[in-house]
């Protein structure tokens, strides 16, 4: 299935495959990023020069062969497009359901995980381009499991050690700042 074979590319078990997926990618980031190419223009060209090669190669086999040669037909079956954008709006209405949990105001650690989250995205973003910002996270698609796997025990020691720190500064964080916060008549309501 599709998730296998990513969850392969990631591990890096096929290394030749995963070597390949990310040379492509870094010379699309390089092409768009570095070269300033435009993705209209990359694509007009593609189709400049396939074409052209093609219809060079169905007038060259007249002269040779008298015959054209047998241009196959491409298309997309529409089941494949459907799957894709059956996935995709699960996918979507999934996230949509945990924005909506979270901005409910049951969990209060949530909330403040995502916001500050969004927040640090966003100060990325401010320094780098989408392209650039996606290019680092497929990297780090490719390299953090990987590590994971690798150093899964020391890891999760550390992860385990890091959760009790955060836990202890967010009962401080609790008990001086957020348990001063007056509530409204909404508290009644909700209990």
């Amino acid at each position: 299935s599709f998730a296998c074979a990513a969850a392969d590319v990631f591990l890096w078990r096929d290394k030749k495959f995963t070597a390949g997926v990310l040379g492509g990618a870094t010379a699309i980031w390089v092409l768009f990023e570095l070269l300033e190419y435009h993705l209209l223009t990359l694509v007009c060209h593609i189709l400049i020069i396939s074409l052209a090669i093609i219809f060079l190669w169905a007038n060259a086999t007249k002269f040779v062969t008298k015959s054209t040669p047998r241009i196959p037909e491409v298309h997309i079956p529409s089941h494949v497009v459907e799957d894709i954008a059956r996935d995709l709006s699960f996918e979507i209405n999934r996230a949509l359901s945990v924005l909506r949990d979270i901005a409910s105001g049951r969990e209060l650690q949530k909330f403040l995980a995502v916001i500050a989250g969004l927040w640090v995205l966003s100060i990325v973003g401010s320094y780098c381009n989408f392209l650039t910002l996606f290019y680092i996270v497929f990297i780090l698609l490719h390299t953090v499991p990987v590590i994971y796997e690798k150093y899964e025990d020391k890891i999760d020691a550390f992860g385990e050690k890091a959760t009790i720190e955060i836990k202890k500064q967010y009962a401080v964080f609790d008990a001086k700042v957020l348990s001063k916060v007056p509530r409204g008549p909404l508290k009644g309501k909700l209990h």
